[in-house]
């Protein structure tokens, strides 16, 4: 006998996302997940998974550089630490997918820095503003270990013994970028353990918006450009919509962003990017704001949205990776 409740799509993004009204989530564009390897064949690069929480599930996956053979057990070599928040719209993709583990494997190689690769709780299971505060408990974690006499029990080995906690970096791409920008807001408010500080934040084409159109952006039909409805379906609940401060940190009555709690930006956007405007908007805003830091512009001619991530040893994603090792290590 054919069953009475057919399952539906009760809501989408075409091509994105897709919920049925089972509950059941299908996301078309997320690539698989891989595992982590020790000593990477092409790069050297190690990884591994560590979980961070089980209250609530919070993850990573840890990027360690491959470690000269002089290395002594009692002088580790030290190397900055990046906390690494990945892009998909909240929605999709993860710290444990083929796209993010091929591009941390040749950035670590290419950097020489400690990445941890972040998987906090997607939209719609799990709606904004959870994801802000997950990425907020794994910066806390990776902090703890500064002093081992603070760190968690399921303290981590590799960041104990090679971190250097005078250089921690957050970065996160698309909205990544978004959650770089909530993170070091409330890292400018709210002490980390330890009186450990952020050094520097990179925004690689990071996700904003309003309902006031900027640059390139059209001004009719807005409401169902692609930004929008991401807002809408990752966080249907948010206080003033679009122009929620976490989205847009240029509305009225957002906390200024003279706040940003870290000493070092770099706003990275690419010219054929539809968020290009967003981000040099962002970084103008900073500059603006007062805060006191290092404030930085990278623009790439000729390509298109997290071109670096897709195409990770491409001769412009190289050129950008080149920068941010000086970002990172100066």
């Amino acid at each position: 006998m054919a069953s009475t409740n057919p399952k539906e799509i009760v809501a989408e993004l075409p091509t994105y996302i897709r919920v049925f009204s089972d509950g059941t989530v299908e996301r078309p564009r997320e690539t698989p997940f891989v595992p982590p390897s020790i000593h990477d064949p092409l790069t050297g690069v190690s990884s591994k998974d560590i979980i961070i929480s089980q209250t609530p599930p919070v993850s990573a996956r840890i990027y360690l550089p491959k470690l000269p053979p002089t290395t002594l057990q009692d002088h580790p070599q030290k190397f900055p630490i990046l906390v690494y928040f990945h892009g998909g719209g909240f929605f999709f993709e993860s710290a444990f997918s083929q796209l993010y583990h091929r591009y941390f494997n040749i950035f670590v190689s290419q950097t020489n820095v400690i990445v941890v690769s972040v998987e906090y709780r997607l939209a719609p299971e799990h709606p904004l503003p959870v994801c802000y505060h997950d990425c907020w408990d794994a910066l806390k974690w990776v902090a703890s270990h500064s002093t081992q006499n603070n760190a968690a029990a399921n303290e981590d080995p590799w960041l104990i013994s090679h971190g250097n906690f005078q250089r921690i970096f957050i970065g996160g791409d698309s909205a990544g970028g978004n959650i770089v920008h909530n993170v070091a807001m409330r890292a400018g408010a709210e002490p980390l353990p330890c009186d450990v500080k952020i050094l520097g934040a990179i925004f690689s084409h990071p996700y904003f918006c309003s309902s006031n159109p900027i640059g390139s952006e059209a001004v009719t039909g807005r409401e169902q450009s692609l930004p929008y409805l991401v807002w809408d379906f990752v966080y249907p609940s948010a206080p003033g919509g679009i122009d929620n401060p976490m989205v847009n940190p240029l509305a009225p009555g957002a906390p200024s962003l003279e706040g940003l709690g870290c000493s070092k930006i770099v706003v990275c956007v690419a010219s054929e990017d539809k968020l290009r405007d967003r981000g040099v908007w962002y970084f103008e805003g900073v500059k603006r704001s007062g805060w006191q830091g290092e404030l930085e512009l990278f623009e790439e001619q000729g390509e298109d949205h997290v071109y670096h991530i897709f195409h990770p040893d491409s001769e412009k994603a190289m050129k950008l990776i080149k920068f941010l090792r000086l970002f990172l290590h100066e």
